[in-house]
């Protein structure tokens, strides 16, 4: 009886097909993983982070079986002010000795349209994990002058900075806050197949 059952566990993993794939590795010199947010309600500051990676695994017959992992390390943001970035990795921020990295991990990929995808995934930050749902547009392939094949896609989305324990707020006179809760992505990657990696995922 146990030959039989393992037999049968054998021939049905033989017989599952490997999620179908090409990989590709984020190309972070050709890459950006930006945010922004209102600030004082009148304007809107940028920042990034400058250490990122990631790999994507496409599926160009049938892109809803694609899937992708991205990390951040979030003590490399930056917003081109010193002492702005020394708060961000700090308390009631990012808090970056204590929760080191960012990561996104996909679940879900649905088609909207032309090149255009809605990735739903689990977003983890500041110790805590929640579903988001990203828009990504496929930009094209390409092959570089040194024969590399490339990917490019564009990632935006909003989230609530609240809802991940990103806490500090100080209100005007007015009753508006400094710093909005809202914070949006807006992520440009530039992706390179990886030659020695096999063709299922």
């Amino acid at each position: 009886m146990r030959s039989t059952v393992l037999s049968f566990v054998v021939a049905a993993l033989a017989a599952s097909p490997a999620l179908a794939g090409e990989a590709y590795t984020v190309d972070k010199g050709h890459s950006e993983a930006g945010f922004q947010v209102r600030h004082l309600g009148i304007t809107n500051v940028r920042g990034r982070f400058n250490d990122f990676e990631g790999m994507i695994h496409v599926d160009r017959a049938k892109p809803e079986a694609s899937s992708v992992e991205f990390t951040i390390k979030t003590a490399s943001v930056n917003t081109d002010s010193e002492n702005r970035d020394k708060d961000l990795r700090g308390a009631g921020f990012f808090e970056t000795d204590k929760y080191p990295t960012i990561t996104f991990k996909s679940s879900k990929i649905v088609p909207k349209g032309k090149d255009v995808y809605d990735v739903t995934g689990t977003l983890t930050m500041h110790g805590v994990s929640k579903p988001i749902t990203l828009q990504v547009t496929h930009l094209g392939f390409a092959k570089d002058p040194w024969g590399n094949e490339k990917g490019g896609f564009e990632v935006t989305g909003t989230l609530n900075r609240k809802d991940y324990g990103l806490t500090w707020h100080k209100l005007m006179d007015n009753g508006g806050l400094v710093v909005s809760d809202e914070v949006k992505i807006n992520i440009n990657l530039e992706s390179v197949k990886k030659k020695d990696a096999p063709a299922t995922q």
